[in-house]
């Protein structure tokens, strides 16, 4: 399984503006690049987490034998390898993000399952280093949001689609809405005074309107746009195993809870076991999270 270096997006604009983007766009390549080791070790729980979530969007990819996938902002791949079955045989799944340590990752997992299906390459969502119609399908499950222009990685996903291909993607719902998450962005800002995640960070909840993401979709070109929600909620045993995995899997805020002084992270902590007494319960704490999930074809 062999990794393909990235390739600038061929759009980008010149000038400061320009500069910045692509300034911008690199350091959160080296965000994702250094948090890949938390995503490794937390990839069963992530995979458990949106079990329901990556069954739905697999179901309404409408997958088929003989189908080549690809899935960007794979992270540990847990959405490709689960649709790994559904292709054979005959079909291909090609697992792919703009970190090699992910992709790295989801390539270990791939073998250790025995799957001969799957493969992994480096490609950037935003200037996706594939030939034109070379998809039948395209799946990306929390990845979107996360990129500065979202509205270019929708072109580029309608670009690679073969005509009469099937998109299906989640992005994270109304943030309000997702506790499990914003508990942690809060305690830290309160903590340290200034917002989470950074201003001009792309955030978890930057394509959290249903109706801005399917607009954003049909603009792209693409058609028979349908955005739904889907309950994903989040179970933890206790406020440690909770604290834990958000603090190896929350991006731009690990990065943060990473520099700050003992005390201050601990104080942190402190203000997140308060706030999440509010969804204890006698077998430990239940969130409730919603995510948006946006299926499309070309």
């Amino acid at each position: 399984m062999q990794a393909t270096s990235i390739t600038t997006p061929t759009d980008a604009t010149t000038g400061p503006e320009g500069k910045a983007a692509e300034q911008l766009r690199g350091k959160l390549h080296q965000l994702w690049a250094e948090v890949a080791d938390g995503w490794g070790a937390h990839a069963e729980h992530v995979d458990r987490r949106s079990s329901d979530l990556t069954g739905t969007m697999l179901a309404r990819a409408a997958l088929a034998p003989g189908d080549r996938v690809l899935e960007l902002a794979c992270g540990p791949g847990g959405a490709g390898l689960a649709a790994a079955h559904r292709v054979a045989p005959g079909g291909e799944i090609v697992l792919s993000d703009i970190a090699a340590e992910m992709t790295q990752i989801a390539a270990t997992r791939a073998q250790a399952l025995g799957l001969t299906n799957v493969s992994t390459r480096v490609l950037d969502l935003e200037g996706i280093d594939e030939p034109d119609s070379s998809y039948d399908v395209v799946l990306c499950r929390e990845g979107l949001m996360l990129v500065p222009d979202p509205a270019r990685a929708a072109r580029e996903i309608r670009r690679v689609l073969r005509p009469g291909g099937r998109v299906a993607l989640a992005v994270w719902g109304p943030r309000e809405r997702n506790p499990w998450l914003t508990v942690m962005f809060d305690a830290v800002s309160a903590q340290l005074g200034c917002p989470v995640p950074p201003d001009g960070i792309p955030g978890p909840f930057s394509l959290q309107d249903a109706d801005q993401l399917a607009a954003l979709l049909a603009h792209a070109g693409l058609s028979d746009v349908n955005v739904s929600e889907a309950p994903v909620p989040l179970h933890a045993r206790s406020f440690e195993e909770w604290w834990t995995a958000r603090c190896a899997l929350a991006g731009p805020l690990t990065k943060i809870l990473a520099a700050v002084p003992d005390e201050a992270r601990a104080a942190i902590e402190t203000r997140a076991r308060e706030a999440t007494q509010t969804y204890a319960t006698a077998d430990g704490f239940e969130f409730p999270g919603v995510a948006l999930i946006a299926t499309t074809t070309r």
